[in-house]
């Protein structure tokens, strides 16, 4: 584990559930079920495979099964939070604990993004029949967008981290690996410099196979003269980092260095656009715009970015259609694009932390196009 990782500051996790409090009369609910489990982490610090957090006005019960009890105590004692932590094996216990912990409750909301049909009807039939179950929409999310210091950090780390990574790895494309070999060594270094794993599976997409926005690696080997679309990540302490490189090795010829000067400037005019108060279009503008302008804009057929953190796609989009203002705090990909099928493609982008009159980029590494 690098030093940096051994040296991040605490997160404030116990004060988030107040804040959440702060949120329900707006929503309408007494107390809100919380299933999603990146939503059951942000709050708790468990980050296990199974656990519910039922969030009262004054108190929080955790529960999880028996595989977790030491886990969950550890986690949620180191995050200061309190709560009481049930360990119940079966659902059928599970229910009985969450049932008579929501009793008082007549308003009870659930994430409407998180819980299946069969779900609800669960809830509503068995596990909370007295209460009115009530909708909600991204209560906890909403919360997420403005990462704390703290967050913005273990985010920076998990970028460091595969700068580091792709520096190592890159050079030897000059040796024909196959794209697989590319994602296998990527995820094996960044493993080997402290993370927890990959925040997605990597892509690499070399030669026409670049046409692809998330093509899978293959066992296509990479040629000189022609882009590779790199774009990957990993986890920090459950936080993500995400980057797109696109490199050559050697002089992939006339027009992919203009695709890629092109898709170059559109990345740069989007991450100058990035500010505290500025509308998530017209960032997603500012970049297509450029490509428009070159004649490619069919050929730019994703937005332009999202956010980033305990879920490596969160709130905001940023895209065309997007109705989200950006605000000091968020953690956003800028990462246009140009796909020509059967040719190639190129992508950049960086993962950048808005601030007051700008924004700061946390993935740093270089963006020369030829090795």
């Amino acid at each position: 584990m690098t030093a940096s990782l051994t040296q991040l500051p605490p997160m404030d996790v116990a004060a988030r559930a107040e804040r959440l409090r702060g949120r329900f009369e707006q929503a309408g609910v007494d107390a809100l079920l919380v299933t999603r489990l990146p939503n059951v982490t942000y709050l708790t610090g468990f980050t296990g495979s199974a656990g519910i957090v039922l969030v009262g006005p004054d108190a929080l019960v955790f529960v999880t099964d028996g595989r977790y009890a030491e886990q969950a105590a550890e986690q949620l004692g180191a995050a200061g939070v309190e709560a009481r932590i049930e360990v119940r094996v079966t659902q059928a216990a599970q229910r009985d604990v969450m049932s008579d912990a929501a009793g008082g409750y007549r308003r009870l909301g659930l994430e409407a993004h998180g819980v299946t049909w069969a779900q609800q009807r669960a809830f509503a039939g068995e596990w909370f029949p007295d209460a009115e179950l009530v909708a909600t929409e991204h209560l906890v999310e909403d919360l997420r967008r403005v990462k704390e210091p703290a967050e913005v950090a273990r985010i920076h780390a998990a970028c460091a981290i595969a700068d580091d990574a792709l520096a190592v790895v890159a050079p030897r494309l000059a040796d024909r690996p196959t794209e697989r070999d590319v994602a296998l060594w990527l995820e094996l270094e960044m493993r080997d410099r402290g993370a927890a794993g990959t925040s997605f599976d990597p892509i690499v997409a070399s030669g026409p196979n670049g046409a692809k926005p998330h093509a899978r690696p293959s066992g296509r080997s990479v040629e000189a003269g022609e882009p590779v679309v790199i774009d990957f990540g990993c986890i920090v302490d459950g936080y993500c980092s995400d980057m797109t490189r696109t490199l050559s090795v050697g002089d992939p010829g006339t027009e992919a260095r203009h695709v890629y000067e092109v898709v170059r400037d559109a990345q740069q005019l989007g991450r100058d656009a990035v500010s505290a108060g500025a509308d998530c279009s017209r960032v997603d503008k500012a970049c297509r715009d450029v490509i428009d302008a070159a004649g490619w804009g069919d050929a730019f057929v994703h937005g332009t970015g999202h956010g980033v953190g305990l879920e490596i796609h969160e709130a905001p989009r940023v895209a065309a259609t997007a109705r989200d203002t950006l605000a000091s705090g968020y953690v956003v990909t800028v990462e246009p694009g140009v796909y020509l099928p059967g040719v190639g493609g190129v992508r950049i982008e960086d993962t950048v932390v808005v601030t007051d009159d700008g924004a700061d980029v946390l993935t740093r590494f270089s963006k020369d196009f030829l090795l």
